[in-house]
């Protein structure tokens, strides 16, 4: 959703259930939160890119370690670690996310 001009909320409906919740770090953010946090994104992120780590996925379930790196449009960058717990609801699109984070920068 951070690198395109397309409708954050059909994006977000075309990979997530309508009652996705992404619990980051112990906060729980819903379909809303996370359409609105993608204007901020937009203004703010000059590049992202991603490294994944490792992936497992069995049946409806997957896990994740990744590192997000993001430069910023005033300067400097932020990098961090990711560690993602999904499930997948039946029709493939992400019902709920745990994830845990670690700044680098």
């Amino acid at each position: 959703m951070a690198t395109t001009d397309e409708d954050p909320a059909a994006i977000f409906d075309r990979y997530h259930v309508e009652d996705f919740v992404q619990i980051n770090d112990g906060m729980s953010l819903h379909r809303q939160q996370l359409i609105d946090h993608a204007g901020p994104v937009r203004r703010n992120v000059a590049s992202c890119s991603v490294d994944v780590h490792k992936v497992v996925v069995k049946d409806e379930l997957a896990a994740a370690h990744y590192t997000l790196h993001a430069v910023m449009r005033k300067g400097g960058a932020v990098t961090t670690e990711i560690y993602a717990f999904a499930a997948f609801a039946p029709d493939g699109r992400l019902q709920h996310i745990h994830q845990i984070t670690r700044s680098l920068t």
